[in-house]
Parts: structure tokens; C-alpha cells; sequence
């Protein structure tokens, strides 16, 4: 009996200690907290380099190296886009009142960054800017016949090389600006443009002195001129520039 009564003093003495257990940790030392230090916060700055790159957009192909645009050529190509888009019947004027304000090298850098983007038409207006200030060299020719040859516009070539047939103060001995305007004609299968060229040549002075026949010209056109059925003018260039040069001209893939 008398150790029952031990048992139960044991066993409310053991509630009694987990009954102030409970009852401390549900009410703190209010105390406890300003013991603890005060947090550090560390931030860790990571910096993050993102290189940025303006691609060519609707397939344009690349810049030419050493080609740079000013703000206002590049202005200018902006805004010609824009009337094109808005109003095709005021395009001409607001070409025409954009165009006036650009310098020469302006209306060149303009004039090619419309080739690169094949948009030829725009390019048209600006190359009618240019000349009726600037006599254009061969190697504008080229560009704008190149481009043409490229999108299609056969017909606008042929008349591009009419408006050179009219045109004064052309130096026709530029060989690099010239061939590239063989080339372009003769790959466009223009036969008349290419007999034009040729008829500018011999009226130019091409042979003479001043103006000598450079070697690949005369393979280039007169193999030209041969494909497209003008035999009579191939022989002719044959004829008088072709004695250096006999033997090469069947070679010569154009």
C-alpha cells in the first residue's frame, strides 16, 4: 500500500514538472530576443554582361567593311521607307524635300544602303537625286545595274543604261566600275544594253592612247556579245583588240 502511495507522488510530481516545462516555452523571457545579435545581411552583386548585336534584319546581307552611315543618311533611308509606306502619291515630293538636304556622300552611303536592303526602287529615286547634282562614276552604274540584275527589273536596267548613254562627264576609263557594268548586262542577258555599252566605248575613244583595252574587258564583253547572238560585234572586238589575246576567249566563262 505504501508503495502505491510513493507511485502516485511520483507520478504527480512528474506531471508538475512537464506542466511548467510547456508553460515556459509558451511564454518567454521577453528578455531572450534583445540578447540576440542583430542580423548581417550580404549581398552578392553578380554582374552580368549581355552583348547586343544588330543583325541584319529581312535577310539584308551584311554591312560592307569600312561602309559608314551618317545620322543623316541613315535618317533619309528612314523617312524614304516611311513615305513610301504612307502615301505612294506624295512619295516623289517628300522624296525630293529629303533628299535636298543630304550632302553628296550622303546621297552615295544612302544610295547603297538602299541596294544592300534590295530595295531598288527607293534606290532609283535617290540615284535621280544624285546624277541631277553629281555626274555618277562606272562603279554607281555597276551597283544600281548589279542590283536590278538581281531583283528582276531587267527592264529598269536597260533604261538605267540609257540614261548613261546620255550622260556627260563619265570617266570612261574607271576598268574596275566598267567591267562590273559589262558583267552585269551581259549576266541579265540585255543584249541591246550590251551593244549600247560597247558603242559608248568605241565613241569614248576605248583603245586609243588614253583609254587603253584592258585584256579581261575584252574577254568579258566579247564573249558577251558572242552569247547573245551579236557575232558580227564580238568579231569586231576580236578583230582589234584580240591579237594579244586569241586563244583565251573560249575559256572565259561569263
Amino acid at each position: 500500500m505504501q508503495f502505491y502511495y510513493h507511485r502516485l507522488n511520483f507520478v504527480a510530481l512528474l506531471v508538475s514538472l512537464l506542466n511548467s516545462s510547456m508553460a515556459s516555452s509558451l511564454h518567454p523571457n521577453p528578455t531572450h530576443f534583445l540578447k540576440l545579435k542583430p542580423l548581417t545581411l550580404t549581398t552578392n552583386r553578380t554582374i552580368t554582361h549581355v552583348s547586343v548585336r544588330c543583325g541584319p534584319r529581312d535577310n539584308r546581307g551584311p554591312l560592307v567593311k569600312g561602309r559608314v552611315l551618317s545620322i543623316e543618311a541613315i535618317q533619309a533611308v528612314q523617312a524614304l521607307k516611311r513615305a513610301q509606306r504612307s502615301d505612294p502619291t506624295q512619295f516623289p515630293t517628300l522624296a525630293s524635300k529629303t533628299l535636298s538636304r543630304l550632302i553628296k556622300a550622303d546621297l552615295v552611303a544612302a544610295l547603297r544602303e538602299l541596294l544592300r536592303q534590295e530595295q531598288c526602287h527607293l534606290a532609283l529615286q535617290v540615284f535621280s537625286t544624285f546624277r541631277s547634282e553629281y555626274p555618277p562614276d562606272l562603279s554607281v552604274y555597276a551597283e544600281m545595274a548589279l542590283a536590278l540584275a538581281r531583283n528582276g527589273m531587267a527592264e529598269d536596267m536597260d533604261r538605267l543604261i540609257c540614261v548613261l548613254e546620255k550622260e556627260s562627264g563619265v570617266q570612261w576609263d574607271s576598268d574596275k566600275g566598267l567591267i562590273r557594268l559589262i558583267r552585269a548586262v551581259v549576266t541579265a542577258d540585255r543584249r541591246e544594253s550590251t551593244v549600247k555599252i560597247y558603242e559608248m566605248l568605241k565613241r569614248n575613244g576605248w583603245g586609243s592612247g588614253d583609254f587603253k583595252a584592258d585584256e579581261y574587258m575584252v574577254r568579258v564583253l566579247s564573249k558577251g556579245l558572242r552569247r547573245l547572238g551579236e557575232v558580227g560585234l564580238a568579231d569586231e572586238v576580236d578583230m582589234k583588240f584580240g591579237s594579244p589575246y586569241e586563244g583565251n576567249l573560249e575559256k572565259l566563262s561569263v
